[in-house]
């Protein structure tokens, strides 16, 4: 059912929600995040809203299940049909472990589902890219845990990869070991998104989703050839221009500069290819999501701001320009009987202007119209 403006949340959404915000160890971040710099920038909180909310917009025919909460939405090459992931099940854990559920779906300007598949292969599907030639991109951005492995014994060879799947959903090329959290070329850590050239096809994977306290936390950017093979390491661990802390979503703008959300951080980088440090924008507040339009208009969603973690921030989608970092806009989240309001993570921008953002706390796709 599709709902509009606010929507009342039942009890079981609520529970979800409450333990999403809990999370784990492995899957979210330590409350407080930013930088120096970030600490002092005054909160951008309000600007033009020409959109209005379609809440639930998204809605699954080859299977009869809920929403699980979802990461990562893309638009087909057509402009209007739409791509989503989601983690099987209700809950942030135990996400696509044991289930036979497929994860990635497409749907038309309806959001009437076509197809899905991918069932089996995924621990908890994140980021989604379409690529030039209409091949989908899927990073999975966990392995199992130990405590896991002994309620799903048999699923530890999956997660902490990368997997290109044809439109059809045939497997053409994983990066990554199965169940390995490792480093390139055999191992990625916890991919968040991935993004092509379009250009010369080389794949860009931002890493990784751990806890930010944990000594060893990695926080990089690994880039492949459009056949695979590794290339290079962009970026470190921590809170200088070019380093990151929990990179959560990577695109290109139209001058060719990878563009890093770098959530912890609370902040939006922006590199060359080569990964030369270029800029930094701290008016875009917690940024889980991004998407870039043909005219360098970015849009990013804020799924996390609240007092603990980015006092006097607002969650919501700033608009504004990648050439002065100018925020235009600002959408509100949507109510979901929470004092902070709801917002997706993933984002995304189709032909006609319509926003789209993955839910991950309340589940599904929700679309913004322009009024």
């Amino acid at each position: 059912m599709t709902v509009s403006g606010f929507a009342r949340v039942s009890v079981t959404a609520l529970v979800v929600v409450w333990v999403a915000f809990q999370g784990t160890s492995v899957q979210t971040q330590q409350p407080r995040g930013g930088t120096a710099q970030t600490e002092r920038v005054a909160p951008v909180n309000s600007g033009a809203n020409p959109y209005r909310a379609i809440l639930d917009w998204a809605r699954f025919t080859t299977e009869d299940r809920p929403w699980g909460g979802s990461n990562g939405v893309a638009i087909d090459l057509d402009g209007m049909s739409v791509w989503a992931v989601d983690r099987c099940s209700t809950g942030t854990t135990p996400g696509c472990l044991g289930t036979d559920a497929n994860p990635v779906h497409l749907f038309d300007e309806s959001g009437q589902e076509i197809r899905s598949f991918g069932a089996g292969m995924f621990v908890w599907p994140h980021g989604i890219h379409v690529d030039q030639d209409g091949n989908v991109w899927v990073a999975d951005a966990r392995t199992a845990s130990p405590e896991e492995l002994e309620t799903f014994p048999g699923e530890g060879g999956k997660g902490s990869v990368v997997v290109k799947f044809s439109p059809d959903g045939e497997v053409l090329m994983t990066l990554g070991t199965p169940g390995v959290r490792g480093n390139p070329p055999d191992a990625l850590t916890d991919p968040t998104d991935v993004v092509t050239d379009p250009g010369n096809g080389d794949i860009y994977v931002s890493e990784s989703h751990t806890n930010v306290e944990d000594p060893d936390l990695i926080g990089r950017i690994s880039v492949f050839d459009r056949a695979g093979n590794f290339l290079r390491v962009i970026g470190s661990t921590g809170t200088g221009p070019g380093e990151f802390r929990t990179p959560h979503a990577v695109e290109f703008d139209s001058q060719g500069r990878l563009i890093v959300a770098d959530r912890h951080n609370h902040r939006i980088q922006i590199l060359t290819k080569q990964g030369a440090f270029v800029r930094e924008y701290h008016q875009f507040g917690r940024t889980s999501g991004l998407a870039i339009d043909g005219d360098d208009v970015i849009y990013t969603a804020d799924s996390e701001s609240d007092e603990p973690r980015h006092p006097g921030w607002r969650r919501g989608i700033r608009i504004g320009s990648v050439t002065d970092g100018r925020v235009t806009m600002f959408v509100p989240p949507h109510m979901a009987n929470n004092p902070d309001g709801a917002m997706g993570e993933g984002i995304a921008i189709d032909a006609a202007g319509n926003l789209y953002t993955a839910e991950a706390n309340l589940r599904g796709v929700t679309k913004y119209v322009k009024d």
